[in-house]
């Protein structure tokens, strides 16, 4: 027991063929294709990192809120397990009391460690607790004070700070994502700052198209009034996002993004449409009328990035904030996002039919609903020019999740109708190992098409390159 002990503490904290094939042939093509890719600079096209930490430029404070607070994979599953979000940290909306003591909530996430096995959050947070700061043993309740120490101390240092670790990671430029109705004071602090890390912003409109949205008719005031538009007409309302996303794209945006329920479009009448925001915009709408109006909303989004040239991005099949307590507690995206069914074959047609053969569009798909990606998407997106296939997101972007999107997509749409990896992340140190576990997986994807003679080698070599890097960067036009 003593000698398997010993091993367990002082074997690499990540191994250094992780996620490669057992089998000799693939691992060792896998190896050559991810040493071409393993360093090339990270393309971050969508993420909700918090642009202030870059403006800035201030330490992190500790281990428990750079890593265990913002990040709602941890603390969903900590809560799934009878942890508290109060004990987690996580501020309470009506400002209730929470653990404020740092060590002690980072020694309850180290006591409950042992929930993250065979998880991705486990490889994301093992590889930075490797490569960043240098730690070997792993995380339990016996080195909690051991990683609380050394990890406090080298958030005191200059080259731990974030332009320092934004540089570091070979961040070539990430996007954020912004509200229409933030006046995106921390990316204009970055711009007059002169330093030379790129960050955009995305336009990510749900506070003022989903009638749903938590205060959303006060957001309409708030958007009339930042635009000088009159919102309490349709014309005015539609002039108030085309000026708003004027004002993103001079901030950097190439994109929009779009966290609707479901993928249901529509192409009403003009006059119909208006009649339907007068209905939405006068009290109270049935779920069916908000449905409705979403899906009208994302025609006009389409419209408007045929004019502006944003790339659009919908993340459709989450309900949204599913369990009510937490919701009431804690607010928006604490982790009770649940996958539904998504079907978009026949919700996305009638955008298609007005959009779909458009080449100076471009729509970036993701799913929750993994049934969808041989059925549905990789057809839609084999054939339509409008659109791509964005590969993880949420509960999939993981190495398995990754992979199946490989497996279920690739005969049907290739890997050029795809736009390569999308972090989705919140805690930024994890920003390097979540690229880093897509390349693998993507590196022993090629590598088993090599081994089986369905491509050469020389083919995969590029393929490789395109995923990781090349593809992101034309999607997005970054």
């Amino acid at each position: 027991m003593s000698t398997a002990r010993a091993t367990q503490l002082t074997s690499p904290l990540i191994h250094e063929d992780r996620l490669f094939s057992a089998d000799f042939s693939s691992r060792t093509v896998a190896r050559r294709l991810y040493a071409e890719v393993r360093d090339l600079p990270i393309v971050s096209p969508h993420g909700h990192t918090d642009p202030r930490w870059y403006a800035e430029n201030a330490p992190f404070p500790d281990p428990a809120r750079l890593f265990v607070t913002p990040d709602h994979y941890i603390f969903r599953m900590l809560y799934s397990q009878g942890v508290s979000m109060e004990e987690m940290g996580i501020p309470r909306k009506d400002g209730g009391a929470v653990e404020t003591d740092a060590r002690k909530i980072w020694r309850r996430f180290a006591e409950h460690y042992h929930l993250f096995r065979g998880t991705p959050t486990r490889l994301w947070l093992d590889q930075a607790f490797s490569d960043l700061f240098g730690i070997a043993a792993r995380l339990t309740a016996a080195t909690a004070d051991h990683y609380f120490d050394l990890i406090s101390e080298c958030l005191a240092r200059p080259e731990f700070r974030p332009r320092a670790l934004f540089e570091q990671f070979k961040i070539e430029v990430i996007a954020t994502t912004e509200s229409p109705l933030d006046p995106l004071k921390a990316h204009q602090a970055i711009k007059a700052s002169g330093w030379t890390g790129r960050v955009v912003t995305a336009y990510r409109p749900d506070p003022v198209v989903d009638p749903e949205f938590d205060g959303f008719h006060a957001n309409l005031e708030k958007f009339g009034a930042i635009t000088g538009c009159d919102t309490h007409t349709w014309r005015g309302y539609l002039e108030a996002h085309r000026l708003r996303r004027a004002f993103f794209k001079h901030h950097g945006a190439t994109s929009t993004d779009h966290g609707h329920r479901t993928a249901q479009t529509m192409d009403l009448p003009q006059v119909d449409a208006e009649r339907l925001f007068l209905k939405i915009i006068g009290g109270e709408v049935s779920e069916g009328d908000a449905e409705l109006f979403r899906a009208q909303m994302l025609t006009e989004m389409a419209r408007m990035s045929l004019d502006d040239g944003l790339v659009m991005q919908i993340h459709p099949g989450s309900f949204r904030n599913h369990n009510p307590a937490v919701y009431a507690r804690f607010g928006r995206d604490m982790g009770a996002d649940i996958p539904t069914r998504t079907d978009y074959v026949h919700a996305l047609k009638p955008l298609l039919d007005r959009f779909g053969n458009e080449r100076d569009l471009t729509l970036i798909l993701f799913t929750l609903d993994e049934t969808s990606y041989s059925r549905e998407l990789a057809p839609l997106a084999g054939h339509y020019p409008i659109l791509r296939l964005g590969p993880s997101w949420w509960f999939y972007d993981s190495p398995e999740g990754m992979r199946r999107f490989r497996e279920l997509t690739t005969e049907t749409c290739g890997f050029y109708n795809t736009v390569g990896f999308n972090d989705d992340t919140r805690a930024f140190c994890s920003i390097p190992a979540r690229h880093d576990v897509a390349r693998r997986v993507d590196c022993a994807y090629l590598a088993e098409l090599v081994t089986k003679h369905l491509i050469d080698e020389d083919e995969a070599h590029e393929v490789a390159h395109d995923l990781a890097y090349g593809l992101a960067k034309k999607a997005y036009k970054l």
